[in-house]
């Protein structure tokens, strides 16, 4: 804790010092947009941008680790479906985050439904790869012990499945949340009229750099929250058994 501390001083520090050599319009110091911030909420637009924003992370999120799961675990379990849907996955994970949010906006419109869309297929593929890999090396011996006692489908899953699977599925959800946001900004920042994305390009037009780092580092604290106390609890909770096993 000391160091996280310690380091989180030296970082404000140098950044009050480079403000204080730069222009204040270029890099305005660590009170101002401390200020900034309290201003933005004072007037509720921090607020209702903020929330606007987490809903279509949430959403987005939760449909791209859904469909994503499910994917993973058939591509691991079928080396026939795996070598059918490789090349599109390939094509989707190299696919620029702005080629998908810019066609989903020509073929959907400038619809709330084309943003979800565009962060879901963004995230998706890194769901189906990590996922996979967590279905491929699941143990064939508790696969053969399932069948000995001729476990159900549902007790199959949950017994021998998820226990194996949780690890891939909390790290592909811990590095999808640091993704999928910063997808969203993009997504509105070129197309939605409200949002964290929408309030930073307004700033960038009028060159107001103190607002656009209020926002950034508003809706990063609110995201390295969640991470803390629930995504990196939940991971550490998923490998416990690995960690007693060993």
């Amino acid at each position: 804790m000391a160091a996280r501390v310690g380091s989180v001083v030296v970082l404000v520090a140098a950044w009050q010092i480079v403000a204080m050599i730069a222009s204040a319009k270029t890099l305005p110091p660590p009170w101002d947009v401390l200020a900034a911030i309290a201003s933005e909420a004072r007037s509720g637009d921090l607020l209702v941008n903020i929330g606007v924003t987490l809903w279509r992370v949430l959403s987005s999120f939760l449909i791209a680790m859904g469909t994503g799961c499910v994917a993973g675990v058939a591509l691991g379990r079928s080396p026939a479906a795996d070598r059918a849907i490789d090349s599109w996955l390939i094509l989707l994970l190299n696919t620029p985050a702005l080629v998908i949010a810019v066609l989903c906006y020509l073929w959907l419109g400038l619809t709330e439904a084309a943003a979800i869309t565009a962060v879901v297929l963004n995230k998706f593929p890194n769901v189906v790869v990590i996922v996979r890999e967590g279905a491929r090396s699941l143990d064939p011996a508790l696969d053969e012990m399932s069948e000995v006692y001729r476990f159900s489908f549902g007790a199959w899953a949950r017994h021998v499945l998820l226990p194996q699977l949780a690890p891939y599925v909390a790290a592909a959800a811990r590095s999808g949340l640091s993704l999928v946001w910063k997808i969203v900004l993009v997504v509105e920042l070129l197309g939605r009229p409200n949002g964290v994305g929408y309030a930073i390009s307004y700033s960038f037009q009028l060159f107001d750099v103190r607002t656009i780092l209020a926002y950034s580092f508003a809706f990063s604290a609110i995201i390295f929250a969640i991470d803390a106390f629930v995504l990196r609890p939940v991971e550490t909770h998923a490998r416990r058994w690995r960690s007693a096993s060993a």
